[in-house]
């Protein structure tokens, strides 16, 4: 159980929850078991988190990482634009959830965050970007980025945690996303996949803050997969391990490229 290993130097990785209704309109919270075990193959220790917003202040006071996950699409209209009629709504809970977590979050951003699919659209949208509601519209290409897919990813930047490796500049990864990230805001395009799709986004003036429209715990081995889930964790456990008050990156010369 998680209380026995609140003391572990495994850090604890919040991950949060789906809401589905039943025929009978019962509500329940939701998370596939794939998340909690690729959090325990990286070395944390994964940590369901409800989306309650009134119990975000003892949740934040437990986790030491966070890893939004992913879902159904995001409800546009208090971004500024009409929700497309292909989208297939995530609950408003979640959606009000999460937007409240990321606000917190740029607070306290020593705490590595990882969004996955709907958790880097989220990412996108917290950050003053914008989604692609449907690429299907425009792109001949979508198919490849539906059903679990694998397809190449070509990084613009190659992150801190995978300089020291020599490996290739285009990864194969799973994706399953009919809506992509158009515009990231404030933060930066890291990858793209072979099409032009953005895949990767990033804040390099956090200690690791990163958006993926992949998903890496269904991924398996390899750098952008079970390779990305450790790199996460690892940043968890420094900021389990940082002293209050410490500087938001362990290094001061990151900068922006």
């Amino acid at each position: 159980m998680v209380i026995q290993d609140l003391t572990s130097d495994r850090p604890l990785i919040g991950i949060t929850m789906q809401i589905a209704s039943s025929e009978s309109g019962r509500r329940r919270f939701e998370l596939s078991q794939t998340y909690l075990d690729a959090i325990d193959a990286a070395g944390g220790i994964g940590v369901p988190v409800p989306p309650i917003e009134a119990n975000l202040d003892a949740w934040l006071a437990i986790c030491d990482g966070w890893l939004l996950s992913g879902g159904n699409d995001p409800r546009m209209e208090p971004f500024g634009v009409t929700t497309h009629p292909e989208a297939k709504l995530v609950d408003p809970q979640r959606q009000a959830f999460e937007m409240a977590l990321l606000g917190r979050l740029d607070a306290c951003d020593s705490r590595p965050v990882l969004g996955v699919c709907l958790g880097a659209q989220f990412m996108a949208l917290h950050a003053g970007g914008m989604i692609d509601q449907h690429l299907p519209d425009r792109l001949p290409t979508a198919p490849t980025h539906q059903d679990d897919r694998r397809h190449g990813i070509r990084l613009e930047h190659r992150p801190a945690w995978l300089e020291a490796a020599a490996e290739p500049s285009t990864f194969e990864v799973i994706s399953n996303h009919h809506q992509g990230i158009s515009d990231v805001g404030r933060l930066r395009i890291v990858g793209r996949a072979e099409d032009g799709v953005i895949e990767m986004l990033d804040d390099p003036d956090r200690d690791f803050y990163i958006g993926v429209q992949w998903h890496p715990e269904r991924g398996g081995e390899g750098p952008l997969n079970l390779g990305l889930l450790r790199a996460f964790v690892l940043a968890g456990r420094r900021a389990r391990n940082r002293p209050a008050g410490s500087p938001r990156r362990p290094e001061a010369q990151h900068r922006r490229h």
